[in-house]
């Protein structure tokens, strides 16, 4: 029986991917599927995701990402972009899909709407753009542990260049910043040098500090 604690256990940050070995298409859609049901703050949705598979331009990105092989030898590369402001329109946009969807206007709703947009407002772009990209990683934390689930390596990826690679992916056109890659693939029989080692975590005792 799979149990989230124990799919947390096999996981770990593969190093090594066999380029051989694809995930299935119904695999890939379950992990795509969690971050898209992943929980946002006003539930704004404020980043996108991209799937990479083209070889030329993983390649390229590749380059900007500290020559990591993961980036090339994966299956798929998952990159999660932020938007580069939460802009009033965009806010409007989720609101109004939200009345879409539920099919009625609830007057408590459009009050937190203006709420919001007076957030985002007085928070100015960047700010904007931090508040953003910090919801991306709620939406990686449910690739993670759904990958884990599908029994599909993942590796979470901070060390790029996010300008370099907005370029690369044409971001800056779509209005996104790239905040952090997930390639996803199988780990390789041989040469992971981190595969067999133990799992390093602090003790709960260390870790968790309850207050009653």
């Amino acid at each position: 029986m799979k149990t989230v604690n124990n799919r947390l256990a096999w996981r770990y940050a593969t190093k090594m991917f066999d380029p051989t070995k694809a995930v299935p298409s119904d695999k890939l859609d379950r992990i795509v599927e969690a971050v898209r049901l992943a929980p946002t703050s006003s539930g704004l949705q404020p980043f996108e995701l991209l799937i990479v598979t083209n070889p030329e331009i993983r390649a390229k990105i590749r380059t900007v990402a500290w020559d990591q092989a993961q980036v090339t030898d994966c299956s798929h590369l998952l990159v999660f972009a932020a938007w580069d402001d939460i802009t009033e329109n965009r806010v409007n946009m989720m609101f109004d899909l939200t009345n879409d969807i539920r099919g009625f206007i609830n007057e408590g709703w459009e009050l937190y709407r203006q709420r919001v947009l007076g957030i985002v407002a007085n928070r100015g772009t960047e700010g904007n753009h931090q508040a953003a990209a910090r919801q991306v990683y709620i939406g990686l934390g449910a690739a993670l542990i759904a990958a884990a689930f599908e029994e599909v390596d993942a590796t979470p990826m901070e060390g790029f260049d996010s300008a370099e690679v907005d370029t690369i992916l044409a971001l800056p056109s779509k209005n996104l910043r790239s905040v952090v890659m997930m390639p996803l693939g199988y780990r390789a029989a041989e040469g992971d040098w981190l595969v067999n080692l133990k799992k390093v975590r602090r003790s709960r005792e260390t870790f968790v500090t309850e207050i009653k």
